[in-house]
């Protein structure tokens, strides 16, 4: 592993890859390696919080032996059976998520063209609600939601005309898959019984009660599958980022990268979906914070997973220990935030003459 640095003209900082081997260089920034650091100690700070704070948190004194193998009684049903595992699928899905958005929004060239915004995660809803309503004991509600995923990326790259090519086109489409898909998950809560349809809208919403360490492993697998890929696809990315003409003459081969970015950000989102629910918002904030932190051009693919994790951790901390509510499914808190960040985007790209 060695470090190489380069400085190009009018950056704000000297720009540089982390090579490994020969086949992957990781752009470096000083400041994106600070903005770093500083992310991942609000993220041990919020799992901290998440595991001690509450009635039933675990005393800080006691959390480092708890959590190297000496927890006993109370302290080890809270770190295996109700809180450890819920904050393994948070950390996990929310970096998925922010992964997930970064590549999207890389491929697009448009901060609005996240899976949230294209439909992506009311398609998930869909399929769960269906998997619900049609076929209840034979397809698991998760399976649902990961087919409707899919079903919508197809239904939003047909309608465009022209793919992932134009991202007017793109949130256009989108928004109208999402209002197909919202409006077939609303007649699903009306059809279906009562208490199935409360379970069912818990799961839409995007929950993290009652997570199992099988599904913070399944998360995990993802992200160790598909983050050495999205490595091999950095460079190339940041070509992209320059015009797909520049890109095509320095071997970046765009349509063909742009399809590989788009596979694995549908892989990331799908494994998400699948432990968490289609919890909204995350895919299409942490990639924009992380832009606006460092300042520097590019999808910032690292950064932007830490953040996703840290944003999804911390809204499931509010989740668990806000007094106003019960419990909230974690999504409800995401929502808002995102909503109100999305508001915000879109005035941004209509005052540039974007959308």
């Amino acid at each position: 592993m060695s470090t190489t640095t380069e400085t190009r003209r009018g950056a704000e900082q000297p720009a540089g890859h982390l090579r490994i081997g020969t086949a992957v260089a990781l752009p470096v920034r000083r400041r994106s390696v600070v903005v770093g650091v500083v992310a991942v100690v609000v993220l041990l700070a919020a799992a901290v919080a998440t595991l001690t704070l509450g009635r039933l948190g675990i005393a800080l004194p006691d959390l480092p032996r708890s959590v190297f193998g000496g927890a006993e009684g109370a302290d080890k049903f809270v770190l295996k059976r109700l809180r450890g595992p819920r904050l393994g699928v948070a950390a996990g899905a929310g970096a998925a998520f922010g992964l997930s958005g970064a590549l999207f929004q890389s491929v697009t060239r448009n901060p609005l063209g996240s899976p949230d915004v294209i439909g992506l995660t009311a398609g998930a809803g869909a399929g769960a609600s269906a998997a619900a309503l049609l076929l209840p004991d034979l397809l698991p509600v998760p399976v649902g939601a990961l087919l409707g995923t899919v079903l919508a990326m197809a239904l939003v790259y047909v309608s465009t005309g022209t793919g992932f090519r134009n991202p007017g086109r793109l949130v256009v489409a989108g928004i109208g898959v999402a209002a197909i898909a919202t409006a077939f998950t609303q007649y699903v809560v009306y059809a279906v019984e009562r208490d199935n349809a409360t379970s069912l809208m818990t799961y839409i919403n995007g929950s993290l009660a009652t997570r199992t360490w099988g599904e913070a492993a399944t998360i995990a697998a993802v992200l160790v599958v598909v983050g050495p890929l999205v490595a091999l696809l950095a460079r190339r990315l940041h070509l992209c980022e320059m015009g797909d003409e520049l890109a095509a003459g320095l071997g970046a081969e765009p349509q063909r990268t742009k399809g590989a970015a788009v596979a694995l950000s549908m892989a990331l989102s799908a494994g998400s979906v699948a432990v968490a629910g289609p919890i909204a918002f995350i895919s299409l904030t942490a990639p924009q914070i992380a832009k606006r932190l460092t300042r520097g051009s590019g999808p910032h693919l690292t950064l932007a997973a830490v953040l996703g994790a840290v944003l999804l951790v911390l809204a499931d901390l509010t989740a668990q220990q806000l007094p106003l509510f019960d419990d909230l499914p974690v999504g409800i808190y995401t929502m808002a935030i995102g909503g109100a960040y999305l508001g915000y985007l879109l005035i941004r790209e209509w005052r540039k003459g974007i959308l």
